[in-house]
């Protein structure tokens, strides 16, 4: 009964986290292509793109991810990155721990999803109503 109720809490607590960055500040989609029907990138760091989109979900630019090749430390270099582009949400299909702790550090927060950018985006926006 107590793992049922922290399960629930905790998504009470990323939902909220959610609804807070869309309404807040841009959302950063890592993906494999230049446009919302593009597959969210399966590792964040080193996606090709990042898609930014406005709290509301309107498209705001793709930008190429000049960490994608570094020889390492690709997570903590792209959140800088995504913080000066004004991103407090980042999406992609998995985190690294040193990206993750890189984006606690400037209170971003993040969403691991498979499928679409249009669908990842849907997600976070559904979160606000």
């Amino acid at each position: 009964m107590k793992k049922i109720g922290l399960t629930v809490l905790s998504m009470v607590f990323l939902l909220t986290g959610l609804v807070y960055a869309a309404d807040q500040g841009k959302i950063a989609v890592a993906a494999e292509g230049k446009t919302a029907a593009a597959k969210v990138s399966g590792v964040a760091a080193r996606a090709p793109y990042f898609l930014i989109f406005d709290g509301s979900g309107k498209f705001l630019e793709a930008i190429d991810n000049p960490y994608k090749t570094a020889k390492g430390g690709a997570g903590t270099s792209v959140v800088p990155f995504l913080a000066e582009k004004g991103a407090i949400m980042v999406v992609a299909g998995e985190f690294g721990e040193n990206m993750i702790q890189a984006m606690k550090g400037k209170g971003m927060r993040y969403l691991e999803f498979k499928g679409s950018a249009e669908e990842a985006l849907k997600k976070v926006l559904e979160a606000k109503k």
